[in-house]
């Protein structure tokens, strides 16, 4: 605030009031050295006084209209308070007049003084108000040192009279009453008209268009967050290619790739060796392979889509294998292949980054505001071996030449079944030895300005706490899933909101709507805006829900999210009607099918989703919900074919109902979190978690004793943060919800928690994930888990020493995270 009036309405007050000072010692000079004989009644003073007073307001408003208002560019408020040389002198001689008055009545002194001062007050007061209205009309945000400070944000119409808050029955009913569905296939078809990739006229036209959308609806705030990112596209200059080559290196047959496919961060180059069909290149299956004597180094992997590992992990698997390249097709067995009933065609490839992070991996750990300035770096998820998507047909042409030992069971795919061959996993090639497959990788780096779009209203009492609403707006297709049902439903929660605002709710958080940039290439729009504000976040961002990929169907409903979240979840299912059968809820749907709905809906954040990095990364509980198919996925997702009219057909014509569906629980669960004094965050849903591990610790206790170790530091640890959460839990629940001060410090412990899971020991830029629940690398649970497990299924790679520091690693972070949870430092080590 101090930064908006250096220069402006305060230096314009300060020439008032200087003014004002000189004419008050003018007047006691006039006072002490003149007399009048004149005598004039109290009503002409009077009169004068209030003429004086009116001409002086009319002066400011007219310098007002004259001055005021903001300058382009967002600088200070002028304010011109103009006096005629006639108007003065006019005052001069009023002034004169009324002194003589004073000094013609002795006995009145007192009272003229009253008068002379209540003047210079008049008009100071005069001057000091209307510069505050016009200063305060103009400067719509201006905010500390560290705050986000908006830019082309009109006024917004969101004033927060006292009163009562509604209550949270009424508040659904007001969420149902202003969602809509309408709009949610017109804006689904608008933004996937055509691809609109980062940086592209397209992209920008629609960034623009979501900007003035926001601004329409009067948000309080509206602004753009701009980042410089390193991106990879296709080469305009030499298309990547697939050959078949002889000893000698020799062509001998090119296999056609389409230009437009491509794995974003590929290495690049080319690779050159024989065929390995490695399944979904998981862990397993390379461990399987190991287990057969398959020679894997020098190798080109052929994987399948899918195997619920991302293509970024299947190419590090073949990587840490010793293979020199990977390509990666859709299976009919995994994606469906009849253009009949609704299923990709066979010479379409799907694309998907290979990089094993998120962010600009040109800027690791640090926000691209302008990469330039810093040292060239590169993360360390970017792959060294190059990686291409390719058709089915493709990969039959490929398949059908290989000779090698026949596949595991439970590996072939409907693709050897169709071209009526056995399922072999090479890696030698039919026609004479020698025959080898090279592949060719070109594609270019190019610096791309991303551009993230937020609005926001401010909350009544805790503005400085988020929960934040997100959804990705570019796609290389047209994206009608990647990135049109998201930016949808976030417009369309906008609306609702700013509608139920100008209705009578008042959030008592504040909430942001963000579309974000470039989530193809590994939510770097979001990521980078995370990494903006790492160090701050975790004290404001209260939840973070992912619109993205939220309709591909309208049977099952999932929710990939932190078990922070998982409450919320219950609430909002029990209350909203299942779109594929009505009069049920989605919780009374699936008990009625006699299953848990916990196990059925609330899945673990995966490294692709929109929600992943603002939990793994930033600390921050995150969720991201979806509506799928049981039976038959949708196909299209990372393709040319991913439109609006496919989708709608995919759900029959429904598309809007299970929009307003996801809509409904989305609103439901952001009006909990901005309306409950305390947030409804459960700190003790990590407690299982913890004693899990602990029990398969004691499991093998007697291995870890051969190895002079024990995992009693790990119980200890276990132990004390389970406690501190159960305490937290029931303080909370024992507490007087109306003692803003009890409940801000309750909120503040509670909003820390997925915070305290970072690990301390790892660094943001070489391992960013640095969650030990939910992130990767060696200091994650998982990693422990696994290591864990080579005592009794390969001892001989058991790493005593290396385990000593990941166990180390993890105790020490779950400790502070229970001391951390504790509170004060008097209820941690109380002993005595």
């Amino acid at each position: 605030m101090r930064s908006c009036c250096r220069g402006g309405v305060c230096g314009q007050l300060w020439g008032v009031r200087h003014e004002s000072e000189t004419r008050e010692r003018k007047h006691t000079k006039q006072f002490m050295g003149t007399q009048w004989q004149t005598a004039l009644p109290m009503a002409t003073i009077q009169s004068l006084l209030t003429g004086q007073k009116g001409g002086d307001g009319l002066q400011a408003e007219q310098g007002l209209e004259e001055g005021g208002g903001a300058r382009s560019g967002g600088q200070g408020v002028e304010l011109k308070l103009v006096q005629s040389q006639s108007d003065e002198e006019e005052e001069e001689g009023l002034e004169s007049s009324l002194t003589a008055l004073v000094l013609h009545q002795p006995l009145k002194h007192r009272k003229a003084w009253i008068y002379l001062t209540l003047t210079a007050l008049l008009i100071f007061t005069t001057a000091f108000l209307l510069g505050y209205v016009a200063f305060h009309g103009s400067c719509n945000y201006c905010g500390d040192e560290g705050d986000l400070v908006p830019v082309d944000d009109p006024p917004g119409l969101h004033h927060y009279p006292e009163g009562d808050l509604l209550h949270m029955g009424e508040l659904r009913d007001m969420l149902k009453k202003y969602l809509g569905e309408e709009t949610l296939d017109t804006t689904i078809r608008r933004v996937s008209r055509t691809t609109h990739p980062p940086g592209s006229s397209e992209g920008n036209n629609l960034a623009r268009e979501i900007l003035q959308s926001f601004q329409k609806l009067r948000m309080d705030h509206t602004w753009t967050d701009s980042h410089y990112a390193t991106l990879q596209f296709p080469s305009r200059t030499k298309r990547n290619d697939l050959w078949i080559v002889d000893e000698n290196g020799v062509e001998l047959e090119e296999i056609q790739l389409n230009a437009a496919d491509y794995c974003a961060y590929s290495s690049t180059g080319t690779a050159t060796g024989g065929v390995m069909y490695v399944n979904y290149a998981r862990l397993e299956d390379f461990d399987t392979l190991r287990t057969l004597g398959m020679s894997l180094k020098g190798a080109i992997a052929l994987a399948r889509v899918g195997g619920g590992v991302s293509f970024a992990e299947k190419v590090r698997h073949a990587q840490q294998a010793g293979m020199v390249g990977v390509l990666i097709y859709p299976d009919p067995a995994d994606v469906p292949q009849d253009p009949r009933r609704l299923g990709l065609s066979s010479d379409v490839a799907i694309s998907e980054h290979v990089h094993l992070g998120s962010g600009d991996p040109f800027t690791p750990g640090f926000p691209s505001f302008n990469h330039t300035q810093f040292p060239p770096m590169q993360s360390s998820g970017l792959p060294l071996i190059p990686a291409q998507p390719i058709s089915a047909n493709v990969a039959s042409t490929l398949l059908r030449q290989l000779e090698g030992p026949a596949c595991p069971k439970g590996w072939q795919g409907r693709l050897q079944n169709y071209m009526y061959v056995g399922c072999v996993l090479g890696p030698s090639l039919t026609g004479g030895s020698g025959r080898k497959v090279r592949m060719g990788v070109f594609n270019s780096m190019t610096p791309v300005l991303l551009n993230n779009i937020f609005a926001s209203i401010e909350g009544k009492m805790e503005p400085d706490q988020y929960i934040i609403m997100g959804a990705q707006r570019d796609s290389w297709g047209p994206g009608a899933v990647k990135s049109g049902v998201g930016t949808a439903l976030l417009l369309e929660l906008a609306r609702t909101f700013s509608s139920m605002v100008q209705n009578g709710f008042y959030p008592r958080r504040s909430l942001l709507f963000v579309s974000w940039d470039a989530g193809d290439f590994g939510n770097v729009g979001a990521t980078e805006w995370l990494e903006g504000y790492l160090s701050m976040l975790h004290l404001k961002a209260v939840a973070y829900f992912s619109l993205d990929q939220a309709i591909m169907g309208d049977d099952e409903l999932s929710a990939y999210a932190s078990p922070l979240l998982v409450d919320l979840i219950e609430g909002a299912i029990k209350q909203v009607e299942h779109p594929k059968h009505p009069g049920q809820s989605i919780l009374a749907h699936i008990e009625s099918q006699g299953g848990n709905w916990m196990s059925h809906i609330v899945k673990p954040l995966y490294l692709n989703s929109g929600a992943y990095s603002f939990t793994a990364f930033g600390g921050v509980p995150a969720m991201e919900l979806r509506f799928d198919e049981s039976v038959r996925a949708y196909p299209f997702v990372n393709t040319q074919w991913d439109s609006a009219s496919r989708l709608q057909e995919r759900l029959q014509g429904q598309l809007s109902s299970v929009g307003r569906t996801i809509g409904e629980l989305v609103g439901l669960m952001v009006l909990r979190l901005s309306h409950d004094a305390v947030l409804p965050l459960d700190p003790t849903c990590y407690s299982s978690t913890m004693l899990q591990f602990s029990s398969q610790l004691n499991q093998h206790s007697s291995e870890l004793q051969v190895h002079g170790l024990s995992p009693q530091w790990v119980f200890s640890a276990r132990g004390d943060y389970s406690r501190a959460a159960k305490t937290l839990k029931e303080a909370i629940q024992n507490s007087d919800i109306d003692d803003e001060r009890m409940t801000r410090l309750y909120n503040t412990r509670i909003m820390r928690v997925e915070y305290y899971f970072l690990s301390q020991y790892v660094s943001a830029v070489e391992t960013p994930f640095r969650h030990i629940l939910h992130g990767r690398g060696d200091h994650t649970l998982s990693a422990l888990t696994e290591h864990l497990s080579l005592l009794r299924s390969q001892p001989h790679l058991f790493d005593e020493a290396h385990f000593r520091r990941q166990l180390a690693l993890f105790t020490w972070t779950l400790q502070g995270a229970a001391n951390a949870l504790s509170g004060d430092v008097w209820n941690i080590d109380n002993t005595i």
